[in-house]
């Protein structure tokens, strides 16, 4: 575990287990580093280094007021990426941390870079629009917004539900799990928090992931209740050159922390490393 100091003065925690071939995971929001334990000594444990951060305003990571963009997110995984001096580095990323990967790569390319792994992320848009109708509509994001302001703790707490599709019957989501993402989310700043829910909502990534030229692996729940696989997903899947897409039946959002999902995702998580 250490810290990198970004190019603007701000400590972006790490944790970094084992050796090899290094894997980097970025996680989504609103959790930090820890979300990505399993898949962190699954790598570990099999030849190669894993490698996590918490982003800025998240977990263990300082707390600036500003800086809550992708080109920000894109450009502190740059930092990360060259202070530990990494190289063949397979990206993997959740969620919010997909965007995070794909700005990365349309900013700074893939020199450094062998693979990726998109996993429930928010590529190529989020936002409901004229071009994108499956994505979530603006006024679900001003939601959450009001949620965060009014009362963050109990609605971390209501929001955990439909992150693991806990409410579906025959769901493997634990307490446990609920629990876990509560914490997580009440170590992300609300300033990070709020500027955050309009980064993910309204950045596009179209650009970004026509830049991808490593092998690709996307991977989606198709009950996956924040973020819509058909707008983003399957639309990722057809814009990246050399992507591959699996779809889990039935996964939620929650799919690397899941039981079952996780152990899945391990599995097809070790395949892709191994190709």
């Amino acid at each position: 575990m250490g810290f990198v100091t970004t190019r603007d003065g701000v400590e972006i925690f790490y944790k970094d287990w084992g050796s090899g071939p290094p894997v980097v995971f970025s996680h989504g929001w609103p959790l930090n580093a820890d979300a990505w334990e399993d898949q962190m000594r699954c790598v570990a444990g099999n030849g190669f280094r894993g490698i996590a951060h918490d982003r800025r305003g998240h977990g263990r990571s300082a707390q600036p007021w500003d800086g809550y963009d992708f080109d920000t997110f894109a450009d502190d995984l740059n930092d990360l990426i060259q202070a530990l001096d990494l190289r063949d580095v397979t990206l993997v990323a959740h969620s919010m941390g997909g965007g995070e990967l794909a700005r990365y790569i349309g900013r700074h390319g893939t020199g450094r870079i062998a693979k990726a792994v998109l996993l429930s992320a928010i590529p190529p848009l989020m936002l409901r629009t004229d071009a994108n109708p499956e994505g979530v509509p603006a006024e679900a994001f001003e939601a959450i917004k009001k949620g965060i302001l009014t009362e963050r703790s109990q609605y971390w707490k209501d929001s955990a539900e439909g992150f693991f599709s806990a409410g579906r019957p025959g769901t493997k989501a634990t307490q446990g799990n609920k629990d876990a993402f509560w914490f997580m989310a009440m170590h992300e700043s609300i300033q990070a928090g709020l500027k955050c829910v309009d980064a993910f909502a309204r950045t596009e990534f179209h650009d970004d992931l026509r830049k991808f030229d490593v092998p690709t692996l996307v991977v989606h729940g198709d009950d996956d209740q924040i973020v819509p696989i058909d707008a983003t997903g399957r639309k990722a899947a057809e814009l990246i050159p050399d992507a591959t897409l699996k779809v889990y039946e039935g996964g939620s959002h929650g799919i690397a922390l899941v039981p079952g999902d996780k152990d899945r995702f391990n599995e097809d998580l070790l395949a892709f490393l191994a190709t």
